[in-house]
């Protein structure tokens, strides 16, 4: 019982640091890059505008999209890891 409970505890702390460091990824592209690092941004060109407003306006929708699937296919991984997958 006590194996099963570690497992269960080691699991869910995987589970939260892969949350954890994907909440801290998006909030910098989408809050960090997209406001507070525009004026740095301002002088490099992307397709006709800045980086800092390609950044505010699709940056942090692309990067919530590859975040989407990148936490689908890890806790695959992390499934699989621990025997809790759908065989």
């Amino acid at each position: 019982m006590a194996n099963n409970n570690t497992n269960a505890a080691a699991y869910w702390s995987a589970n939260l640091r892969l949350i954890i460091v994907s909440l801290v990824i998006w909030a910098t592209v989408s809050y960090g890059f997209g406001i507070l690092l525009r004026p740095f941004l301002a002088g490099i060109s992307v397709g006709g505008t800045d980086l800092g407003f390609w950044f505010a306006q699709q940056g942090s929708i692309l990067t919530f999209i590859a975040l989407i699937f990148f936490y689908a296919w890890r806790m695959n991984q992390l499934d699989k890891e621990f025997g809790v997958d759908e065989e």
